[in-house]
């Protein structure tokens, strides 16, 4: 999603060697198909090689809005429904899993935070209503970004959202979401970030989509940056959360093909930010993904393909599920 404040300043660029050995070291099985991806050069629609010089940044990444896009339209038909949730596990009923206390994620708890509510366009006034984020006060929500034809960064946030809680489910794990589109308009991000602090979650992941320039491609993912302030203490969760984003964009590449951002993150898929009410407040691991770009018709191609979706939520869970079984 884009924002209408500048983002944080891309964290000092490091040594690629180094952060090749670091990264593989946490994640060998999931960093091999980032490392095929740089040796090929290529990306999974066998266009050009991706630009690695820096560009201009999008108008920002996770919670904001910019440029909303074109008025939301109904859900492809191929996205899974909002169903009631099972008693203190937000899955769907048909959702395939293990007896309870079986599985290998059994007893671990992981909250998914669909970015947006598609009836956030609806409600403008109470999601502009200022929230203290610790660092300063920010919008409650935003609508969040579109497509060119119309298909909302709410939309795909929901649909892989749910394809992912089934697949933790299959692994045992208790699986609680932000919201399921079950209410009017947000909840605000201060509310999305307590949601996973009162759950006692072992780990949380927000996801969006991004609204930046054409050409401008690929994902990133967003950690916390150290903040303390106000009610704001990121100490305990910021080395944590990195190995979480590390694991999940280690994974996003090997199941999806998509290359880390070329606009963000040094071409590392990484980004730190402490301007996002989601990770500042949070007190358990916490990341943001940015599954691609809406504006870029490439990336968009990949986000309203239902097997890319299914795709991008598996390497979500196989991040999540590696982090958990460190």
């Amino acid at each position: 999603m884009s924002y209408d404040e500048s983002p944080s300043p891309a964290p000092r660029r490091t040594s690629r060697t180094t952060l090749t050995i670091a990264i593989a070291a946490l994640v060998p099985g999931a960093f091999a198909g980032w490392l095929i991806w740089q040796a090929t050069g290529g990306s999974d629609d066998g266009g050009p090689a991706r630009n690695t010089s820096a560009s201009s940044p999008s108008a920002g990444s996770g919670e904001g809005l910019g440029s909303p896009g074109p008025e939301p339209r109904p859900a492809p038909s191929d996205s899974p429904s909002p169903s009631k949730p099972a008693p203190g596990d937000d899955g769907a009923p048909g959702d395939a899993r293990p007896a309870p206390g079986e599985g290998p994620l059994a007893g671990r708890v992981v909250v998914i935070d669909p970015g947006h509510n598609p009836g956030n366009f609806k409600h403008t006034a109470e999601i502009n209503k200022l929230v203290d984020i610790g660092t300063n006060r920010k919008e409650c929500d935003t609508t969040g970004t579109a497509g060119n034809s119309g298909y909302t960064e709410a939309e795909f946030t929901a649909d892989v959202s749910q394809r992912l809680r089934t697949l933790l489910r299959k692994e045992g794990a208790t699986v609680k979401l932000t919201h399921e589109n079950d209410r009017a308009w947000g909840p605000c991000v201060d509310e999305r970030a307590e949601i996973g602090n009162k759950a006692k979650a072992d780990a949380v992941i927000s996801i969006h989509a991004d609204g930046s320039a054409v050409g401008n491609r690929g994902f990133h993912v967003i950690l916390p940056a150290l903040v303390k302030s106000g009610g704001a203490d990121t100490t305990k969760i910021v080395a944590p959360s990195r190995d979480l984003g590390e694991r999940v964009a280690g994974n996003f590449v090997r199941t999806t093909g998509s290359a880390p951002s070329n606009y963000l993150g040094d071409d590392t898929g990484l980004d730190v930010r402490d301007d996002l009410g989601g990770l500042n407040l949070s007190t358990v691991p916490k990341v943001f993904i940015e599954c691609g770009n809406m504006r870029d018709s490439k990336d968009i191609a990949l986000l309203t393909s239902a097997e890319w979706r299914q795709k991008a939520a598996q390497g979500m869970a196989d991040g999540i599920s590696g982090f958990l079984k460190r």
